[in-house]
């Protein structure tokens, strides 16, 4: 089948051979998308620009903020100073630390147990979904100006792991990925049964907040409600995340799948884990593009 755009870069040839090379990374979190962006931040010839930091940022960053007034609204001394402008709350979000951003998204269930009601989670997972549309988008624009205004010539942009669920990779008219296709390589770390086992582990131990493609979201509270026969102020929020976690990524996989083959090419995460510089990865997104001509 012909993908739905070409490629940003015709062959390895084409790739070796670009003064500006443009890459998104994508795919689950944990598999090295952020350790890729990261050591090519570090070479100093790479703009990383990351999508979750933009979305905590630009576009939700007065929404965390306010979160943080609201408890603070709470403490009657912390309240007065609020009220008078004596103090300055704010998030310290960084590429590193995104957990402001986790918190506000939160998670349903009992609010003794630090769930938000279900209209509230709704209602935040809907504010991020427009802003991480939002972010996407952005990103042409973010390369233009790495080059403009700070003289880069190379780019990456490292993808939050939610990106499948608010694009249509089946439709070849998607304006997401029409648009980032259109400016850059998209490039899928592809994760084998061994990876998705572990990434399960370590989410059991340590559950976080979770954007979830609404019909998706609706559809698993929906079953564990049933399971459990529990009603939705009960939940512990920590067992419905865990619980839907492994079927996040058995959802998101074909998702991921879809989006390469028609948009982006494949590089498995055990050979990303294997890069240890600039042209470790430039080598291997080269040997990629081979395997995707000799399929065609």
């Amino acid at each position: 089948m012909d993908r739905f755009a070409p490629l940003a870069y015709a062959s390895s040839a084409d790739w070796l051979a670009a003064s500006e090379k443009r890459l998104m990374l994508f795919g689950m979190s944990g598999l090295g998308k952020t350790y890729a962006s990261n050591m090519l931040r570090a070479d100093g010839g790479w703009f990383h620009y990351s999508v979750d930091y933009r979305i905590g940022t630009r576009y939700m960053g007065e929404l965390i903020a306010d979160s943080f007034k609201r408890e603070a609204m709470k403490i009657p001394a912390l309240a007065q100073l609020l009220r008078t402008d004596s103090i300055y709350i704010a998030s310290n979000i960084t590429f590193d630390n995104l957990a402001p951003l986790s918190m506000y998204l939160g998670k349903p269930g009992d609010p003794a147990r630090g769930g938000l009601t279900w209209e509230d989670y709704r209602k935040r997972q809907e504010e991020h979904r427009q802003a991480e549309v939002n972010a996407l988008l952005d990103t042409p624009r973010f390369i233009e100006r790495a080059r403009e205004l700070y003289g880069y010539s190379h780019f990456i942009c490292d993808s939050g792991g939610s990106i499948c669920e608010v694009v249509a990779p089946q439709d070849s008219n998607d304006p997401v990925l029409t648009a980032l296709s259109g400016a850059m390589l998209l490039v899928w770390i592809k994760g084998s049964d061994d990876h998705t086992a572990e990434l399960v582990r370590r989410f059991d131990k340590a559950p976080k907040p979770l954007y979830f493609n609404p019909d998706f979201l609706t559809r698993v509270w929906g079953e564990y409600l049933n399971e459990n026969n529990i009603e939705q102020g009960d939940v512990d929020p920590d067992d419905f995340i865990r619980w839907a976690f492994a079927r996040l990524l058995a959802h998101r996989q074909p998702r991921y799948a879809a989006m390469a083959q028609n948009w982006g090419i494949t590089l498995s995460a055990d050979n990303v884990a294997l890069v240890r510089s600039e042209n470790d990865l430039i080598t291997l997104i080269a040997t990629a593009l081979d395997d995707q001509a000799g399929k065609q």
